[in-house]
């Protein structure tokens, strides 16, 4: 059992920056537009929507989940210092714990590693 809410709890954290990723790329002119209105490139939009693809499926998966965990950690510690810093917006402060929670989240991930469902799982040899 506490394999499969291992599973579906690295899932349901990176299931956000999946779909955050394909909102960017159907909406790229838009996405590059907002990041320009914080002061951060538009091109950084790319490394960007790498980051929300790749390593959300890493953590899923369960390849080097902790090196992901904590670069998603970080990812969305920037994110929440740089895109929402406005308190008086209700949803920018919603926002911004969001990534706070989920950076928490992801830390636990981290320390943690994942349980047996997990394509990294050390394989327990029996010596007989």
């Amino acid at each position: 059992m506490a394999n499969l809410i291992d599973l579906i709890g690295r899932i349901f954290i990176s299931a956000l920056f999946l779909i955050s990723a394909f909102n960017k790329i159907f909406n790229l002119d838009g996405s590059i537009g907002w990041m320009e209105g914080f002061g951060v490139p538009g091109f950084l939009i790319y490394p960007g929507i790498a980051i929300e693809i790749i390593l959300p499926v890493l953590v899923i998966v369960g390849f080097q989940a902790r090196i992901a965990a904590g670069i998603l950690a970080i990812f969305c510690l920037m994110t929440a210092f740089l895109f929402h810093l406005d308190f008086s917006s209700q949803s920018q402060l919603v926002s911004f714990f969001k990534n706070i929670g989920l950076a928490g989240g992801f830390l636990f991930i981290v320390v943690n590693g994942t349980k047996d469902w997990a394509v990294d799982k050390e394989k327990k040899y029996v010596r007989l």
